[in-house]
């Protein structure tokens, strides 16, 4: 488990300034998983409403520093938080530097945690959900349960399926679940140092090469932020999550106005996948950035600009003064 201090505290580095007025805190889960959170106030002379911001795996509080600090510009509240597992929130394994999680259930509980401890008592509505990844796939299975809650879903880039390269996800579920059956789920599944070799101009998740080097010294700075590879059991939970985005009852429990945004160069999480998505749910509508690579909030310009533009259009029909 992690200390208080790691719990309580933001690292800041060179070219990534906390926005200002944000305040940190621990709330604690039903399970007794303790979470650590951040809360921005509006920048702008009147508060539209609350963004909660859902981060992917393996990120923190420190990576959205940016994205915060542009969305309290436009007149917003942002919540966020570290998922269990990851960031400055307590770690499930011994091993602190394998990602894990049994089930995406367990994320959904985290989120309904932060809404009964921090957004509902202490932010400003009406409320939204803002969600990269896995992230945007939690922010899909929690929408049933938020439908009272939450006015808009944004999701960039969701986790709706592995990329079309990985053709093997059927043969990696069956694996992954069996090694779970076994006692096995806490083993990494995949072969270490796989980012290793990436470089501002070769990697797959931003054109930009300043922000490429901003993540990559904040991990530097602090590596207990940040998880290595997942477990079994953690890939496992993702499959099964993705399967029940085929599911048309469960499409259909989705009722609050969402926007689905993909990337047009991701490879690593699955686009025709998100669009299809997009297209049977009733409430849903899509929208894709060509040339854009996986991660949207912290792309170049020419790409990130668009999502945001985007995403404050369609949220702030709902988040009026």
């Amino acid at each position: 488990m992690n200390d208080v201090f790691k719990l309580n505290s933001l690292v800041e580095i060179d070219g990534n300034p906390k926005p200002e007025g944000l305040r940190t805190g621990v709330l604690s889960t039903r399970d007794r998983i303790r979470l650590r959170f951040a809360v921005c106030p509006s920048t702008a002379s009147r508060t539209r409403g609350t963004i909660v911001l859902l981060q992917g795996r393996n990120e923190s509080i420190e990576k959205y520093f940016e994205t915060i600090t542009d969305l309290a510009a436009l007149g917003y509240m942002v919540a966020t938080f570290d998922w269990r597992g990851q960031g400055g929130s307590d770690r499930l394994l011994r091993d602190r530097t394998r990602g894990h999680v049994t089930s995406f259930d367990a994320y959904v509980s985290d989120l309904e945690s932060m809404f009964r401890d921090v957004i509902l008592p202490d932010c400003r509505g009406p409320y939204a959900l803002l969600g990269h990844s896995m992230g945007g796939a939690v922010a899909l299975m929690a929408a049933p349960r938020l439908v009272n809650r939450v006015e808009r879903i944004v999701v960039g880039a969701p986790l709706v399926a592995l990329a079309a390269r990985s053709r093997r996800t059927g043969g990696l579920f069956y694996a992954t679940s069996a090694l779970g059956l076994l006692g096995l789920g806490s083993l990494p599944v995949r072969r270490g140092g796989h980012s290793a070799g990436w470089t501002a101009e070769r990697n797959p998740l931003t054109h930009d090469a300043r922000r490429f080097e901003r993540n990559r010294a904040l991990e530097a700075a602090a590596p207990h932020l940040f998880a290595g590879r997942p477990t079994a059991a953690w890939v496992a939970a993702a499959t099964r999550t993705s399967r029940r985005f085929d599911e048309s009852e469960r499409i259909a429990e989705i009722k609050v106005p969402t926007l689905v945004v993909t990337a047009g160069a991701d490879s690593v999480v699955s686009s025709p996948a998100a669009e299809r998505l997009a297209w049977r749910m009733r409430s849903g509508h899509g929208l894709s950035i060509p040339g854009a690579r996986h991660e949207l909030m912290q792309e170049a310009d020419v790409y990130r600009a668009p999502f945001l533009a985007a995403a404050d259009a369609f949220i702030g029909g709902a988040l009026t003064f």
